[in-house]
């Protein structure tokens, strides 16, 4: 039998609640549930970290962050790691991003770390590589016509690119609408926008109603070109692997045409613990974020988290909504394309996420260094054609580092070693119930939060039934039990009754962060 094809669908900041498959009775996403139907879909699939590029590396390589080295955003993975798409291409595969990558910088902004007050240091541990480290660069797409990916990109022979959100999207996007769609290149933004007055989110600039109409959106483009790959390479004879990544649902939201308004953010649900946690006592750190909104300090206009209003949660909801139907949307398409170029029925589907977002769960947006399962619980689906009921131990514990394996194993490729992450074929296939009896993820930051004297440096362990979160240079930790506080409401971290389970689990972190040291490269004597 022929080497199975990969399209690998990926969104950027998506709970897994957020999602018809995963028990949403209000975002339309009939396409994916279809999907799901049809494959395995994974309950309790954790990201390594629920940070951007430091995840999307970890996807890349089966690697930990702190073992890749991109700790957080701001440091771009090595050039010279390898990844599961290098292995797929050097076995045969056509290999394409279309999309969001941001396995490199991207902003132009510089770093927030370390402060003018930071001990002096002089130089690096690493010496600086002299390799292109700036092809995702905001500004050089913006003012350099000529800048350009070089290629492979990390694997990948084809690249056409996306960088950063909303509806002025950099990269090869935006060459194309400037030069086929001028002028609805010229209405975007939100000085363009279609005035929504109703609409808090927008005086922060974290919601704007586009004039550039769907069809030439981000998700349209990334559609588009998914589709031109896909009717390409059925004229070849090779397997392909596609990642299809959508630089949405994350902020600041723009869905375009129908999408702003398919969803009332009056007539949508709340998190439970929305209003739950009002009864409870908060852990230090929320309690930080309350404070700042009642005192009127939040800072609401950057991509880190903040404490919200329900009106503001609302809003935030209904347009994400939005954005991921309009996702499903073109997930239909792409897949009806498969379906004509009879590659349907050899082509494994991907769908998962970067990580999660709050989305008004504890009254908090966005994301940040609080594990609440809205932020660090995705999306997983794995759809085989081939093997079309397996749906086995969904319920076990896995990890955006398995995606890697999982590729490899499938395609029959050895790992190589520093792979870090299982395969969830055996999973899949009910040869185990479960792979790990926990999941480490890791967290550090640029930004300085929560009154704390130094930016946040933090480490997660879950297992069947506790998530405990442990932070550097803080006097408080997190302890929950899922199975009896799903909401994670009750922090017991100084609870008496629970210090047995707080120092095993404890434990557990210590010897969950030494199993996930690199053991990369092998000697090459005994001394």
């Amino acid at each position: 039998m022929s080497q199975p094809n990969f399209i690998l669908f990926i969104t950027d900041q998506q709970k897994a609640q957020h999602l018809g498959a995963y028990g949403n009775s209000i975002v339309k996403t009939p396409n994916l549930d279809a999907i799901a139907a049809k494959g395995w879909k994974a309950e309790r699939f954790y990201v390594a970290t629920p940070i951007c590029m430091p995840n999307r590396s970890s996807l890349m390589t089966g690697r930990m962050p702190s073992v890749h080295g991109v700790r957080h955003n701001g440091i771009p993975l090595s050039l010279d790691s390898v990844t599961f798409v290098d292995r797929l291409r050097d076995a045969g595969y056509e290999t394409a991003l279309v999309g969001k990558s941001h396995l490199q910088n991207m902003t132009g902004i510089g770093p927030q770390w370390p402060r003018l007050d930071a001990p002096k240091t002089e130089g690096e541990a690493h010496r600086p590589s002299a390799a292109n480290y700036d092809q995702e660069w905001g500004p050089c797409w913006r003012n350099e016509p000529h800048h350009e990916i070089d290629l492979p990109f990390y694997g990948f022979s084809r690249v056409a690119l996306t960088v950063d959100h909303g509806d002025q999207v950099w990269g090869h996007y935006w060459r194309w609408l400037e030069e086929q769609y001028p002028d609805a290149a010229k209405q975007s933004g939100p000085e363009q926008a279609i005035p929504a007055p109703d609409y808090e989110l927008s005086r922060c600039r974290q919601a704007w109603r586009t004039r550039v109409p769907e069809e030439l959106s981000t998700n349209a483009y990334v559609g588009l070109k998914t589709g031109e790959l896909i009717r390409e390479y059925a004229q070849g004879n090779k397997p392909f692997f596609i990642q299809c990544s959508f630089p949405d649902p994350h902020h600041p939201f723009t869905p375009h045409g129908k999408y702003w308004g398919m969803y009332d953010p009056d007539q949508v649900d709340l998190p439970l613990s929305f209003h739950a946690s009002q009864a409870h006592t908060p852990p230090p750190h929320v309690a930080w974020l309350y404070e700042q909104r009642e005192q009127g300090k939040a800072i609401k206009h950057t991509p880190a988290l903040f404490s919200c209003t329900e009106r503001e949660a609302r809003e935030a909801i209904a347009l994400n909504y939005g954005s991921i139907s309009h996702i499903d949307h073109v997930i239909g398409q792409i897949m009806a394309e498969l379906q004509q170029q009879n590659l349907a029925d050899n082509t494994i589907i991907i769908f998962m996420s970067d990580h999660g977002d709050y989305l008004g769960d504890h009254q908090l947006l966005w994301k940040g260094p609080v594990h609440y399962q809205s932020l660090i619980r995705t999306p997983f689906i794995w759809m085989d054609p081939s093997r079309p009921h397996a749906r086995h131990n969904e319920d076990a514990l896995a990890s955006t580092i398995d995606v890697a394996s999982t590729v490899m194993d499938r395609t029959g490729l050895t790992p190589y070693n520093g792979l870090q992450g299982k395969s969830l074929l055996p999973l899949m296939e009910n040869k185990t119930p479960s792979l790990r009896d926990h999941v480490l993820i890791e967290e550090e930051g640029q930004r300085v939060m929560f009154g704390l004297n130094s930016r946040i440096r933090m480490r997660t362990i879950l297992n069947e039934r506790y998530r405990l979160s442990l932070y550097d240079g803080a006097d408080f930790g997190e302890l929950y039990d899922l199975k009896q506080d799903p909401m994670e409401l009750e922090n017991l971290w100084g609870s008496p009754k629970h210090t047995t389970q707080k120092s095993a689990l404890l434990e557990a972190l210590a010897l969950s962060m030494l199993e996930h040291t690199d053991t990369s490269p092998n000697p090459s004597a005994i001394a």
